[in-house]
């Protein structure tokens, strides 16, 4: 640990150095990268430096315990030595947990896919509870969230609405989400009174700029419409929506949020982007073997990850076997209690595989 430690100093040295640089100062794009990694390594770099005091400082009080002789001063010094340690502890978990290999995507912003499943009507209503849901936690966090397109149910909620969130922080927060959610509760089209199980699938994805992923724009038809819904005297009259339909890969995207044709072509490609960069991912899931894939953020839309039932006011996280007793609160945007248990379950895992958890 201390050599990967020592490693990280180094180079946190010398991005010192980098960054003051004329050519790194002229050049914004490399001057962002650099400081951006520069910070990174800041606190990391400040916890090493302290560990590195509290070992010296160890070593020192040691050798006063073995040489002096006057009780007063032996007891300040085992006194010392007990703080010592107890604070070596706390920075040996901090640097290990600071040592965990990171998804370089978590500072990215995403686009969040909601989609009704299974359950009919009920499943679009549903749908429009975990968008709101999500649009409250997204409120807390300070975040953006911008609704690029969406397709009405017929009795309320959504049969489909994307969105891109922008903040601190938002993939590395939001990932955990993917997945299929279901419901259980009675709905108001049932007559019976009898509770009902239908679903809806969330898809988190980073947001990819142009050089990450590639898009040949040949392979991209591109077709314009009349936006629909409320937006004021251009609805309906300027073909400003926009839909691409990317040939290789079948995936069509369609942007109506704005008034302009220009602006609803740039968000519809970066959609497109994250979705092609979520199929080379798959495949490289797929690749690298499913013993190495994290079964607590592996994104995978089809796993059933979260139950929301209604009755006993009970919501429960299948990956953690997570469950809590206050339904309306959730619902209401307060999941970060599912999110940081789920980030401490993935750190825990990745610990283990890195061979750190000793």
């Amino acid at each position: 640990m201390l050599e990967k430690l020592q490693a990280l100093k180094d180079r946190f040295i010398e991005l010192g150095q980098l960054i003051i640089q004329p050519d790194s100062m002229s050049d914004m794009g490399k001057y962002t990268k650099l400081t951006k990694e520069y910070k990174e390594l800041e606190k990391i770099v400040g916890l090493y430096d302290e560990y590195k005091l509290v070992i010296d400082n160890l070593s020192s009080t040691k050798e006063i315990l073995e040489k002096e002789k006057d009780p007063d001063f032996r007891e300040m010094a085992k006194q010392e030595l007990e703080e010592l340690k107890v604070r070596q502890e706390e920075l040996e978990e901090q640097l290990k947990q600071q040592l965990i290999p990171k998804d370089p995507n978590d500072s990215k912003d995403c686009i969040l896919e909601i989609r009704a499943g299974t359950g009919g009507d009920e499943a679009a209503i549903f749908a429009g509870d975990l968008f709101r849901m999500y649009q409250r936690f997204c409120d807390k966090q300070s975040w953006k969230l911008t609704v690029l397109d969406l397709t009405f149910g017929s009795s309320g909620g959504y049969k489909e609405i994307i969105s891109t969130v922008s903040g601190a922080d938002v993939f590395g927060m939001l990932k955990y989400e993917s997945g299929v959610h279901r419901v259980q509760r009675v709905p108001a089209t049932e007559t019976q009174g009898r509770v009902h199980t239908s679903a809806a699938t969330v898809a988190v994805l980073p947001e990819m700029d142009e050089v990450e992923v590639e898009i040949n724009m040949n392979d991209i038809r591109k077709d314009t419409f009349c936006s629909s819904g409320p937006g004021g005297q251009s609805v309906n009259t300027t073909y400003s929506a926009v839909r691409l339909t990317h040939n290789p890969t079948g995936l069509v995207v369609t942007c109506q949020d704005e008034k302009s044709q220009i602006k609803n072509f740039e968000k519809a490609l970066k959609v497109l982007r994250s979705r092609l960069y979520e199929i080379e991912l798959a495949k490289h899931n797929e690749a690298v073997g499913a013993q190495r894939k994290s079964m607590v953020a592996s994104g995978d839309r089809s796993d059933k990850i979260r139950t929301y039932n209604y009755p006993q006011s009970r919501v429960t996280d299948h990956r953690i076997n997570k469950t809590v007793y206050n339904l309306p609160d959730v619902m209401d945007g307060n999941i970060e209690e599912f999110i940081s248990a789920l980030r401490f379950a993935e750190n825990v895992e990745k610990m283990k595989n890195s061979g750190m958890e000793e």
